[in-house]
This record gives C-alpha cells, structure tokens and sequence, in this order.
C-alpha cells in the first residue's frame, strides 16, 4: 500500500493535471443558441407548471405532492440542518426535452426553519448587498443592483471548486408574489453569465459570454415560503444550465458538472436556515 507521504502526491499530481488541463477542454464548451433554445423550452415547461402551485392552497410546496409515507419521511429530513433534496424532470407534452451540447440540472430542496417568519424568511433573500457575507464562500461578491416594487435586479460572483475552481460573474433578475398570508415565492433568472478569468489577480478579466469551459451558462431558482407548524419552510427549485461532458474528460469535469448544482442548493438552504434560526 503506498505510504500516507506517497497519497499526499499523488492526490497533489493529480490535482496539478486537473488544473493544468482545464486549457485543455475543447472549444465545444462554447454555449450554442440550439442549446439555449432547448434550455429556454424546457424553463418554461417547469414555470407552466409552477405556475398553477404556486397559488395552490394544497400543492405549494413539492413534499405536499408526495404519499404520506413519503412526505412524513421527507419532513422529517427537512426538520434538520440537511435539507429534502429531490430531482426533478420536466418534459413537454410528455415528451423527453432533448438539450444539446449542454446538460440541464434539476433540484429542489425543502428545508424547515423553526421561529422564523416569511417575512423574516423573504427578507435576508431580497437584501442581496449582503449575500456574499451571508453565503461565503460560495458567494464572493454580491450587490443590488436595481430594485422597484418587488422586482429586483443584482450581481452576484460565484466560486466553486472540486478539484477544479471556477468563479463566475452573474447578474439576475427577480421577481417576488404573495399569493396569500404567511406564503411567498420568487421566480429569479439569471440574466448574464460570464466565466473570470485569473480572479482575485491584476490578470483577471471576464471571457465573453457563452464562451470559457462552460460549467455554468444559465442558473434559474424558485423560492417558496409557507409559514406553518411553527416556523416557515422553504424551499428552493434550481435550474442549471452546464456544458456536456465530452468523451474521455468525465475524469476531470464529470463531477464538477452533475455534482455542483446539487451541492450548491444544499448549502444554500441549509445556510439559510443558519442565519435565521436562533441557536
């Protein structure tokens, strides 16, 4: 068996390599209009759907909709400090969506905040000057940028890594709706996505946009908030558009491509819960 000094390299090689190939990755990283098309279809297949529960008195929230046996089991999860998670598959007309070049991420979570209000709840995710405090790492910068009624507008840089690191500058737009006391929702779409290039360096510089090793091209969430049993669960539905993952580079990107967004809704929930809950 290798020694604990020979893993230590191995695993530091191996990370070099990453590193060093990510100038590697093939120009089919680039975003594609058939794919944003295909992304666009499937978005508002999903947002027809929550159209319609997100003023449901008995379908708001994704647990609502399962067994007994499974959402007492789902709820239970979500009464801690872990999030439910779920994956999610939307179709058109019931049929498959078909995206190519590129990869869609669907999850939601579902997470219990004992104490707290909606309002309380809504308000730390409309004061986005203060995301990149609240939300660090993941999040590194963040700043509003416009806001009028309850559409509001902010940039926000991303940083992620497994193995490979990659920040991203981002910019969306949100809307938010009161379907009914004690229950909120918010609809936020990314409007610019931009990969930076050396960040945090004289060097740094964004690259155009579509264009970089492709893992985040577009980067939808849905809030939910309903105030009951104590406290208010929220939820949070994500849509992510990344590139595919070539032939022979699933080694260095494959779990960076379908891990992160899973990941990062986890830790956005479950931070969440953190800065309201009161220990």
């Amino acid at each position: 068996m290798p020694s604990g000094a020979q893993l230590v390299i191995t695993q530091t090689l191996v990370a070099a390599v990453a590193v060093g190939s990510m100038a590697g990755l093939p120009a089919g990283a680039d975003l594609q209009q058939k794919t944003v098309d295909a992304f666009d279809r499937y978005v508002r297949s999903s947002e027809a759907r929550m159209d319609t529960e997100e003023r449901s008195e008995d379908r708001f929230l994704y647990t609502d909709g399962l067994t007994p046996q499974e959402r007492a089991a789902a709820e239970r999860q979500a009464r801690g400090t872990v999030p439910f998670m779920a994956r999610v598959n939307a179709n058109d007309v019931g049929r498959q969506i078909d995206v190519p070049d590129g990869l869609i991420h669907h999850w939601v979570g579902v997470i219990f905040m004992p104490g707290v209000t909606t309002d309380q709840a809504v308000a730390l995710m409309q004061a986005y000057d203060r995301h990149a405090d609240v939300f660090k790492p993941v999040i590194v910068r963040s700043k509003l940028l416009g806001h009028d009624g309850d559409r509001f507008r902010f940039y926000l840089r991303f940083y992620v890594k497994k193995v490979i690191g990659v920040t991203t500058d981002t910019e969306h737009e949100a809307v938010f709706g009161r379907p009914s006391s004690g229950r909120a929702f918010s609809r936020l779409r990314s409007t610019r996505v931009a990969e930076v290039e050396d960040a945090g360096t004289p060097n740094e510089r964004q690259k155009p946009v579509g264009s970089g090793h492709g893992f985040l091209w577009r980067l939808n969430t849905y809030w939910r908030f309903a105030e009951r049993d104590g406290g208010t669960w929220v939820q949070c539905e994500s849509i992510t558009l990344t590139r595919d993952i070539p032939t022979g580079l699933g080694w260095l990107i494959g779990r960076f491509v379908t891990e992160i967004p899973k990941e990062s809704l986890t830790f956005t929930l479950s931070t969440a819960r953190k800065a309201l809950v009161k220990s």
